[in-house]
């Protein structure tokens, strides 16, 4: 074989005497993508998240609401197990998302109008949407 390279193809591998070699961590973090605006992605991340826009409910909704909050109230000593859809308004934007709680409940505040299961979680009556028994 004879080629262009033949010189140099079988001399051994540079190592410098004055400085260290480099990692090759560091060596790979040459090569990595290279982000110009930090932050970019995240902020079209959250400009594309969609969020859904609170319900009012009807009066007869909102009555019937009402009722089973009240069954639940009747029924509190026994500490009742029921689901609760409700909405949780966004931190970031106008909106928010329903979410759907299962458990027993513990107690219901009517200073606060909040319902309290038993872990903890603190629902507030306005903002539920739905109650399944």
């Amino acid at each position: 074989m004879s080629g262009q390279y033949d010189d140099i193809i079988n001399t051994p591998h540079h190592v410098s005497e004055s400085r260290a070699q480099m990692s090759r961590r560091s060596r790979a973090a040459q090569f990595a993508p290279f982000a110009a605006l930090n932050g970019y992605e995240d902020a079209i991340g959250e400009s594309a998240r969609r969020t859904d826009c609170k319900a009012e409910l009807c009066a007869d909704d909102a009555a019937e609401l009402n009722r089973k909050i009240q069954l639940i109230g009747a029924r509190i000593a026994s500490e009742p197990y029921c689901k609760i859809t409700y909405f949780v308004p966004d931190k970031h934007k106008p909106g928010g998302t329903y979410i759907t709680a299962a458990g027993n409940v513990r107690l219901i505040e009517e200073a606060t109008r909040q319902l309290v299961f038993v872990g903890g979680l603190r629902i507030p009556v306005d903002d539920i949407v739905g109650i399944y028994l």
